[in-house]
């Protein structure tokens, strides 16, 4: 489909550097979007910002990891030295790491705590002006969350993962009681299995199989699935906010 409305502006897309942000990214910045790329792989980042030149569009690398407030910091100075204001942003970026509680992965759980949660709540920090001020002057503003279907449905041994997107998802809804009556308009979209590299970072062999099975049984969307979503969202008239979206594999109960 086409989004008109996406002419010109200035979006951020975090993990933009595979699955769901940069499916956001290529669709945006093809809609005439000006497109940030942050995540923390520069190689992959500059790949894709060439891909996105190649094809006509614009689009700006920015490596930085959401895990630092000193990295998020430099970069929203970058971004605002390039491309000025910010009027759209989508935290994309995230891990799943699934174990059993009991396994006492200290590890993960911080990891995703600090990803999921932390870094999510960094980017909105600094962003946050940037879209207050674009509704202020009459434009569209747009906060873009990511979170998952497993917010809440529980999945054994998902815990924590869950628990960083219930409070994303929990996150999302508070922020359209600060940011709505200054016609900033947050989004959370909670999708099912999507085929992303999520799947591939869990070092669990067995929850890892058990997750191959559900993607052969019921199927996957595709992030250009989600991304499409992301970009009809967004492209609504300013006085119309699509807050809570869950989109799943038809087949996915």
């Amino acid at each position: 489909m086409s989004y008109g409305t996406l002419q010109d502006r200035t979006a951020l897309v975090t993990g933009a550097a595979s699955g769901i942000g940069e499916a956001t990214a290529r669709l945006l910045a093809a809609q005439g979007a000006r497109v940030v790329l942050l995540a923390r792989r520069a190689e992959r980042l500059e790949e894709l910002a060439a891909k996105i030149g190649a094809d006509g569009g614009r689009a700006l690398a920015v490596p930085a990891d959401l895990t630092g407030q000193a990295s998020v910091g430099a970069a929203a100075e970058r971004v605002h030295a390039a491309y000025g204001r910010v009027d759209l942003v989508v935290n994309a970026a995230g891990v799943m790491l699934p174990n059993p509680v009991s396994a006492h992965r200290t590890d993960e759980w911080q990891r995703m705590l600090d990803t999921n949660v932390a870094g999510a709540l960094r980017v909105i920090g600094a962003f946050a002006p940037d879209l207050v001020e674009a509704a202020a002057g009459g434009g569209t503003a747009d906060l873009v969350n990511i979170s998952s279907i497993g917010a809440h449905i529980a999945f054994p041994h998902y815990a924590v993962y869950g628990a960083t997107k219930a409070a994303l998802t929990y996150l999302s809804e508070s922020l359209r009681t600060e940011f709505g009556p200054r016609d900033v308009r947050v989004t959370n979209i909670e999708p099912g299995l999507t085929e992303t590299e999520l799947r591939g970072h869990i070092d669990n062999e067995e929850l890892s199989g058990q997750l191959e099975g559900m993607f052969g049984a019921i199927g996957s969307l595709a992030a250009d699935d989600v991304a499409d979503l992301i970009a009809y969202a967004t492209s609504r008239p300013r006085h119309v906010n699509l807050r809570q979206l869950i989109v799943l594999p038809t087949r996915q109960a």
